[in-house]
């Protein structure tokens, strides 16, 4: 009699492989389970090492008092910053960076935030380098403790100075644009002009500032010829900064010279209140202009000039090529080359000859 019939042999034949196969998968499985706890230590190992050699390590070695702005190299590994980060922030203090609160540091690139918490009691940011708001220096109850720096001249005085009494970058350059602007500052008053320094602080600063004696008004014997002074001598001018000097001698050069200081408030860089001050220390002489032969004058310099218009220009050329020239002004106003109030500007720089004269 025979164990197993033909049919039960058939399925013998079919399950065993199966069997097998799952007796396979499972050793496979076990023994990635090993090799993933394996992975895992290691893994778990490589970033215990990173957290305390990478650049955000939060281990502080020996913390001490320190001065971001001047604390070396080594000092900053040795509160347990990495080199990298260390030689980062003596780069970025190279290139002028200023640390004037603790919260500067903190912004530090490789500067974790547990790293600047453990650090933070140790920073020490020196007198020098720490904003002092003027608000509190007003303050006559903190004056002790908050004003102690010295008086200073008003037209030679830097940034770099006015940021070590308690102005922003910005600001301290935004009010050194303006003095030199205006051309220097001669009081109190014409600082508080200056958007930048609230009222307030004019109080606290008038105690340190020294005004420039080259300031007051000069003698009449004393007043400047606009027509014949050089660069040099017009700087000279209180209220007429260096890019009011460039603008003034290239218009005089356009016009031929001035024929009345009043001239001068047709330039963009003379401001009304500088204007006033301008023209008590000023003069013209009218004698020394040079004037344009109109009959005979080139098309460029009269294009140059500033009192002649592109459309005065075009009419006048063709007139003249027709008509030959002109004896009066009044003549070209009757040709339509010029209306009155053109006239009357460009009458002083006009002369006008003949044929034959």
């Amino acid at each position: 009699m025979e164990l197993f019939s033909k049919s039960n042999r058939r399925g013998l034949i079919f399950l065993l492989p199966l069997l097998a196969v799952v007796a396979l998968l499972a050793t496979l499985a076990e023994r990635r389970g090993g090799d993933e706890q394996s992975v895992s230590g290691e893994t778990e190992s490589a970033e215990g090492t990173k957290a305390e050699n990478g650049v955000e390590s939060e281990i502080v070695i020996k913390p001490f008092r320190f001065d971001p702005n001047t604390a070396t190299f080594e000092e900053f590994v040795a509160l347990g910053l990495s080199k990298s980060t260390a030689a980062s922030i003596v780069k970025y203090r190279k290139r002028g960076k200023v640390f004037s609160i603790p919260e500067e540091f903190a912004a530090c690139y490789g500067v974790s935030d547990s790293a600047y918490q453990a650090l933070k009691p140790y920073i020490a940011i020196a007198p020098e380098f720490e904003v002092k708001p003027f608000a509190e220096a007003a303050d006559p109850a903190k004056q002790d403790t908050i004003i102690h720096y010295k008086r200073f001249r008003l037209d030679t005085v830097t940034v770099a100075y006015l940021r070590t009494i308690g102005f922003s970058h910005r600001r301290a350059t935004a009010f050194i644009k303006y003095r030199d602007m205006r051309g220097g500052l001669r009081n109190i008053e014409e600082v508080r002009e200056c958007y930048v320094i609230p009222s307030v602080e004019c109080d606290t600063l008038a105690k340190y500032i020294i005004f420039s004696e080259s300031a007051t008004e000069p003698s009449p014997e004393e007043k400047i010829e606009l027509n014949g002074a050089d660069s040099a001598t017009l700087r000279s001018v209180y209220g007429i900064g260096a890019k009011s000097v460039v603008e003034i001698m290239e218009y005089r050069q356009k016009l031929g010279g001035f024929v009345a200081v009043e001239q001068l408030a047709e330039l963009k860089s003379v401001t009304e209140s500088n204007f006033e001050k301008i023209l008590q220390q000023i003069y013209c002489d009218s004698c020394i202009i040079s004037k344009i032969d109109i009959n005979f004058a080139r098309s460029q310099r009269l294009a140059a000039h500033p009192y002649i218009s592109d459309r005065a220009l075009r009419k006048l050329l063709k007139t003249r090529q027709l008509k030959g020239g002109w004896s009066t002004i009044e003549e070209m106003i009757d040709d339509k080359i010029f209306t009155r109030e053109e006239a009357e500007k460009l009458r002083p720089y006009l002369r006008f000859t003949r044929n034959g004269e």
